[in-house]
């Protein structure tokens, strides 16, 4: 049997988890989110950290060579712009060994956070109708 480890509670606790250099990459990659999409809400998602904001926005998460960034990218000029760092299952990888593109990672919040404003509008106007 094995041991189930628990989940943290808060984005604080998960980057408390992390060696301390990776942790100043994951504070900037959050703070460069919160700017990106004020008024944004945090939270623990499928045990990430997890950004809402008219819908799911985000989740990162630390791994052993990379930080991990889970939107699904669907605006044509940002996939072009994110094939480097495209992952097998749509997440994109940012290699701890090299700079981190925080201006990429606020264009990217930026446009999820139009398309969930955009998917929110239409479904209240669909009720409405």
């Amino acid at each position: 049997m094995g041991v189930e480890l628990k989940s943290p509670a808060t984005i604080d606790e998960d980057i408390a988890l992390q060696p301390p250099e990776v942790q100043a990459i994951l504070h900037r990659v959050r703070a460069t989110i919160r700017r990106a999409a004020p008024g944004v809400t945090e939270t623990i998602s499928y045990r990430m950290p997890a950004f809402v904001l008219d819908g799911p926005l985000v989740y990162f998460g630390a791994f052993k060579n990379h930080i991990g960034l889970y939107p699904p990218v669907r605006d044509a000029l940002l996939r072009s712009e994110t094939s480097m760092y495209a992952g097998e299952k749509g997440n994109l990888r940012f290699p701890l060994d090299e700079p981190i593109p925080y201006g990429l990672v606020a264009r990217i919040v930026k446009v999820r956070a139009r398309e969930n404003r955009k998917r929110l509008v239409a479904r209240r106007k669909g009720r409405a109708a």
